[in-house]
């Protein structure tokens, strides 16, 4: 099943929480991203019914392997096309917001062209 960049955007959230802080509420997504808790609970419902994440008994959301893929690779996109713009001249604050809207719609096949280049010739 393909995800909408809003499912992608909230996996994208708990993995850099998760990396951040060792665990994830449904509190701090919603604090992280400036949501409504209500916003976050239907999403972090859809999530779990889609089998992108768990939720244990203390409520601490965790990434299922389907789950994790998805963030780690969003997460990637959102760095190195930050990276990229910045590299450009962009001020990092418009990089990063530009890399969002970008991460998501950006073809495998562009992104893998611009890593490499960033590999071969980036600083």
């Amino acid at each position: 099943m393909r995800l909408q960049e809003s499912g992608e955007m909230y996996l994208e959230s708990i993995y850099v929480l998760s990396q951040k802080q060792g665990y994830v509420r449904s509190i701090d997504v919603s604090e992280y991203m400036g949501y409504s808790k209500p916003s976050v609970s239907r999403a972090v419902n859809l999530l779990k019914t889609n089998g992108y994440i768990v939720m244990d008994d203390e409520n601490h959301i965790t990434l299922t392997d389907s789950g994790r893929e998805v963030a780690e690779k969003i997460y990637s996109r959102h760095t190195v096309l930050t990276k990229m713009l910045v590299g450009l001249g962009v001020p990092q604050e418009v990089a990063a917001e530009d890399a969002c809207r970008m991460e998501h719609t950006i073809s495998d096949t562009s992104f893998e062209a611009i890593k490499r280049h960033l590999q071969q010739y980036g600083k």
